[in-house]
């Protein structure tokens, strides 16, 4: 990958998303970036946090485990997704699902995985209350 892929994106499954956000922001200060399809998204300025919950839907990557509650996968923001997935694939990991979007207002995700099964996603539009670039301080 370039040397600006950055890792900005934590996706847990959870029961009750509203407490996991009340306790995000309790115990880490973190703040409330928007609304998911099955959640909350968090936000510690720099990652995006999002606290999902599929209620009766399995959770991708974890079908076989009814009830499950915990880290669903990691994203990580690209330069180029074309050669971020090249690199990924020939260093052994798999294509999943998803596609580049053309619409510059719409996040997207691709997944992929790697050689073990490890789910992850790849964007080069970055996800909200997350920050792709940092500068120290």
């Amino acid at each position: 990958m370039s040397e600006t892929s950055k890792l900005r994106h934590i996706a847990l499954s959870v029961p009750d998303p509203e407490a996991a956000a009340t306790f995000f922001e309790q115990a880490f200060g973190m703040q409330r970036a928007g609304r998911a399809m099955r959640g909350i998204y968090m936000s510690d300025g720099i990652v995006n946090i999002a606290l999902l919950n599929f209620g009766d839907e399995p959770v991708p990557g974890f079908e076989n485990q009814k009830g499950y509650y915990g880290l669903i996968h990691f994203g990580v923001w690209v330069d180029s997704l074309e050669e971020a997935g090249s690199k990924v694939t020939e260093a052994g990991g798999a294509y999943v699902t998803g596609r580049k979007e053309t619409d510059p207002n719409v996040f997207y995700e691709v997944k992929y995985k790697t050689p073990e099964g490890i789910v992850f996603d790849m964007t080069e539009s970055g996800w909200r209350g997350a920050v792709k670039n940092v500068v120290a301080a």
